[in-house]
């Protein structure tokens, strides 16, 4: 079952972060992700607002674990870490 990969995300650094968005995508991309939002225009209706917002769709929760969990996207979460507050959940679709 297809599954989204969700994230919210303030950015602290700029400069760090963009290594971030650097190798992120293509570690994704690597493993199958479709982004779907990245960073687009939103309105928040409820909860905490993050200025920036990913969607990501995988073929599988485990895909898009196995995808967080590669050495190309740890490279690429190293440049997050520190230089931005995520908050990052991966939730299975349900389709009709």
């Amino acid at each position: 079952m297809a599954a989204l990969w969700i994230s919210h995300i303030n950015v602290t650094n700029p400069d760090q972060f963009a290594k971030y968005v650097e190798l992120a995508g293509p570690a994704i991309r690597k493993h199958g992700g479709e982004f779907l939002a990245r960073g687009a225009r939103f309105v928040q209706l409820e909860g905490n607002k993050r200025e920036r917002n990913v969607v990501v769709r995988f073929e599988s929760i485990e895909a898009a674990e196995a995808c967080y969990n590669s050495p190309e996207y740890q490279e690429a979460v190293s440049h997050a870490r520190g230089a931005s507050e995520r908050d990052l959940m991966v939730i299975e679709v349900t389709e009709p």
